[in-house]
């Protein structure tokens, strides 16, 4: 048999001024062709998952293209047309199954549902071919969706550590499919909750409780896959916000029971859902009293959530940075500034050499009326690199990224790894690739909301999160939602139990 493998990901802040072209992808992430397949054979990815066990099986693979970006802005159409080109056009030339390594959250341009819309085209060529889906956790799960595959899944944790074994467990159920030894029919039910992205963490109550619901779920071996998606809040369309799907070998009841009972208990958990803001100059002050470095043997980890790239945050917004300048915390790394006009600055000085920088702030947010604002900051350039690593840790394990050109600035209290390229800091790679041993330092500043859980959860002694400014906020009531149904909670005090 023919199997197409490919990948398309993105998560749409529509709030994000950051623009999302085709560049934006390959830049990151882009891979065409036979590319594809060398660039993500052997990884910790659902991708890579599907070919081992399509090539163990004896099949001949195709692999149209695996691409990435950063989460940003809306997809532009010509990067979404291409993208999704790439891949109808295989399916145009003939292969007998499609295993798609999705995100889940994709707004273009063209279509809210970049995946739905997807799908809908791979079943206008092929009618009757058989596709199974990986999502991530942050999807927005759509009738058009379920609808247009055979058999979908989404990953149980937050961070992403058990990519390869959610898209193992899907593409065996679609081998199985194809053999004519299960029937897959599946139930999915929508809350009407805009559950918020920092109250998802595995590890963390209510999700904890749901994930290990759906294992239960799955211990019944008619049960084919249970997944509870926490939905990503910051794309603003019809059905964004939290989703249960449950997927059984040909008992429609069966999946009804546990979509019910996933669902309700979701609902009932709702207010568990929502984050609790603190000030930050009370959070940052709270820092500086602590040492868990002399007391326990590693840093405290500071959290910029409110400019998390991870969630389509620009990252060069330097408000909890100059309130932990101004306060005088000591010992820091950042990680990370995106700055590529700093970044030329400091690579013409070269290293060693003393800088005043006006660092961050070059990018507007109109979808909540904040203007970018640099902060000047003096100190040495310690560190100048390509910015391309390969991550060693437990998301994306095995996959070589790029931060672009990056550099790092010494204040003499503070280091800041400043970027070319917009990457979340989810794996120490961030630190060592430019020279600093974060396991030494006793702060380390993060744009991040739970996936730097992946490469600092061990070695963080300590975690505070820092409300500043950005896109990527909880603070829905400055956020303006449009498209998204109504009433939802917590945009809503929606009463039904």
């Amino acid at each position: 048999m023919r199997l197409l493998v490919a990948m398309m990901k993105h998560e749409t802040n529509t709030f994000s001024p950051v623009v999302t072209d085709l560049d934006r992808f390959m830049a990151w992430g882009g891979y065409l062709g036979e590319e594809a397949y060398k660039a993500y054979k052997g990884t910790g990815m659902p991708f890579g998952a599907y070919l081992d066990i399509a090539e163990a099986a004896g099949h001949e693979v195709v692999t149209p293209v695996a691409a990435e970006a950063m989460p940003s802005g809306p997809v532009k159409a010509e990067a979404y047309e291409f993208l999704t080109g790439k891949i109808l056009d295989a399916v145009r030339e003939g292969v007998d199954a499609c295993l798609l390594d999705l995100h889940g959250a994709m707004v273009a341009e063209t279509t809210d549902d970049g995946e739905g819309t997807l799908l809908e085209n791979i079943r206008k060529i092929a009618p009757g071919i058989p596709i199974a889906v990986t999502y991530d956790l942050h999807t927005n799960l759509t009738q058009k969706m379920v609808d247009n595959c055979t058999c979908l899944i989404g990953y149980k944790t937050y961070p992403h550590i058990d990519m390869v074994e959610v898209g193992s467990q899907i593409a065996h159920v679609l081998m199985r499919t194809i053999a004519g030894e299960v029937t897959p029919v599946m139930a999915w039910g929508q809350p009407a909750l805009l559950a918020q992205t920092l109250r998802m963490g595995h590890d963390d109550e209510p999700m904890k409780t749901l994930l290990a619901l759906a294992r239960e779920a799955e211990e019944d071996p008619k049960v084919l896959a249970a997944t509870v998606f926490g939905g990503f809040p910051l794309a603003d369309f019809q059905d964004a916000g939290s989703s249960i799907v449950v997927v059984t070998d040909n008992d429609q009841a069966l999946a009804d029971k546990w979509r019910d009972r996933l669902v309700k208990e979701m609902w009932q958990r709702r207010e568990e859902f929502v984050y609790q803001h603190e000030p930050l100059v009370d959070a940052v002050a709270r820092a500086k009293e602590f040492d868990t470095l002399k007391t326990e043997g590693g840093p405290t980890l500071l959290l910029d959530h409110a400019d998390n790239t991870g969630s389509g945050g620009t990252q060069d917004v330097m408000t909890v940075i100059e309130e932990v300048l101004n306060q005088g915390l000591e010992d820091v790394a950042v990680a990370a500034v995106y700055d590529p006009d700093a970044v030329k600055q400091m690579q013409k000085a070269g290293i060693g050499a003393k800088v005043t920088l006006k660092l961050g702030g070059k990018t507007d947010m109109p979808s909540i009326d904040l203007k970018g604002r640099p902060l000047e900051v003096t100190g040495t350039v310690k560190t100048l690199t390509d910015g391309r690593w390969t991550v060693r840790g437990p998301m994306y394990t095995g996959v070589q990224v790029s931060m672009g050109h990056s550099a790092v600035l010494d204040t003499g209290k503070v280091e800041i790894v400043v970027t070319s390229n917009h990457h979340e800091p989810w794996d120490v790679g961030v630190f060592t690739s430019v020279g600093i041993q974060p396991q030494h330092k006793r702060y380390l500043l993060l744009k991040s909301r739970i996936h730097y859980r992946a490469g600092f959860g061990d070695l963080g002694k300590a975690t505070i999160t820092l409300d500043g400014d950005g896109v990527t906020t909880s603070d829905n009531s400055i956020l303006d939602f449009k498209k998204v149904r109504r009433p939802i909670y917590p945009l809503d005090r929606v009463n039904e139990p």
